[in-house]
């Protein structure tokens, strides 16, 4: 009779359900336990957005690639593991995997511009300077600054307004230049304008930001690797947080095989070739180099990793900014480094600039003793008077290309070296 009872009241219900009951015998608990059973939820990834530095925008980098973070299509390698946990935001950069389809991922480099703690003092020294408060909205206090409402006003980025911020890149400013900054500014759709109209006051204090805390990712940006110059591609930002193509320090290089040290010898070589001689007339100088300023992608092939502290002379149109004028100092000026700081004189600088300090602070390290007693006391003698010039680094060269190898160690120009004379 309960049975009975039971399939008449379930008349109204669903008729995939009537059958489901029917065959449990209309036994209330029994339907319940059969039902379909949750799906798994998997675990959520929390950022917070202090450690992508979003509660400081806008004054930050930018938002182009925030979506992949919160999609997870960025990930921390420390999230491959079972605890899910973010990395400590101390640190400077951080190793991490990118996918457009979330079945292939490859390998990228999430950095900050400066330390944590450098941003932290950076900030506090914002509030207390502008706003006489220790804490603040380093937007409300930036947006107030006389440089900032002359960007407001600008409808063209011009040297005046970049002059005393302590970017290599913006000591000897052309029009040219400061044209292009703005013509490729990968944060904002591209208009492919030199004027500022596209630019909401928002992309301004970011760009602007950018310019005075770390000019790497905009050296990126301009100089893209697609065009064929020597830097890691550009992704995007979120927040104060850059994310771009991998590669390995030159310093994890420095006990190399031989054959592998003198390859990477002669790419640093046409590296700085390709700085000082280009098509587009800029000349690029390091202010300095130490052995995470190259990295080596997978395949080989060597690139400019930290950018920032390159400069840039353009040798078309010259500086548009008088020595003396360079000495203008505000906030702005002050972001990462101390305002007493000297500027070099673009005067001062020469075509053998960057060559002196690769071979006094790099090429000994990758090719002391390597090579067998005759050829390591050519290439010893030749590092002692390489900073002399190019007609030395030609020479250094020659000595260089008969010690590499062809195999697929070196995928950048495999199979290419067999069919060639230049390799």
């Amino acid at each position: 009779m309960g049975r009975w009872i039971c399939c008449l009241c379930s008349r109204a219900a669903d008729p995939l359900m009537l059958l489901l009951v029917l065959a449990l015998g209309c036994n209330p608990s029994t339907a319940a336990t059969a039902s379909p059973s949750v799906p798994h939820i998997k675990p959520s990834y929390s950022f917070g957005r202090t450690f992508l530095g979003l509660d400081k925008c806008n004054a930050c980098i930018g938002t182009s690639i925030c979506k992949k973070f919160f999609k997870e299509e960025i990930r921390f390698d420390t999230w491959l593991s079972s605890h899910l946990k973010l990395p400590p935001s101390s640190l400077l950069s951080y190793s991490g995997n990118y996918t457009d389809d979330a079945k292939s991922w490859r390998l990228v480099d999430i950095t900050r511009l400066t330390s944590k703690y450098q941003h932290d003092r950076a900030d506090k020294r914002i509030c207390t300077s502008l706003l006489k408060t220790r804490t603040c909205s380093l937007e409300r206090a930036l947006r107030r600054t006389q440089r900032f409402q002359k960007w407001l006003r600008a409808k063209r980025l011009t040297p005046d307004l970049v002059q005393g911020l302590s970017s290599p890149l913006l000591r000897c400013p052309s029009q040219r230049l400061l044209d292009r900054i703005v013509r490729r500014y990968a944060e904002v759709p591209d208009a492919g304008s030199i004027y500022m109209d596209h630019l909401t006051d928002r992309d301004k204090l970011r760009l602007l930001y950018t310019l005075a805390v770390n000019s790497h990712p905009i050296l990126l940006q301009i100089f893209p690797d697609v065009e064929g110059w020597p830097f890691p591609r550009y992704l995007g930002s979120c927040g104060r947080l850059v994310v771009s193509a991998s590669t390995r320090p030159l310093r994890d290089f420095f006990g190399a095989a031989p054959e592998v040290a003198a390859d990477l010898a002669l790419q640093l070589l046409a590296v700085l070739r390709s700085m000082a001689t280009n098509d587009l007339n800029y000349f690029f100088y390091f202010t300095h180099v130490d052995a995470g300023t190259f990295g080596v992608f997978s395949n080989g092939h060597l690139f400019i990793r930290d950018a920032s502290t390159l400069g840039i002379i353009d040798k078309e149109e010259g500086s548009q900014l008088i020595d003396g004028h360079q000495e203008y100092k505000d906030i702005f000026s002050c972001l990462t480094v101390g305002c007493q700081s000297a500027l070099v004189s673009c005067d001062s600088i020469r075509e053998k600039h960057s060559l002196v300090m690769v071979c006094q602070d790099l090429l000994p390290k990758l090719l002391a003793g390597k090579f067998l007693p005759p050829v390591q006391e050519r290439i010893d003698a030749f590092l002692q008077r390489c900073a002399q010039g190019l007609g030395a680094m030609a020479e250094l060269e020659e000595i260089l290309k008969p010690l590499r190898s062809c195999d697929s160690r070196f995928a950048y120009r495999y199979p290419d070296c067999r069919y060639s004379d230049k390799y």
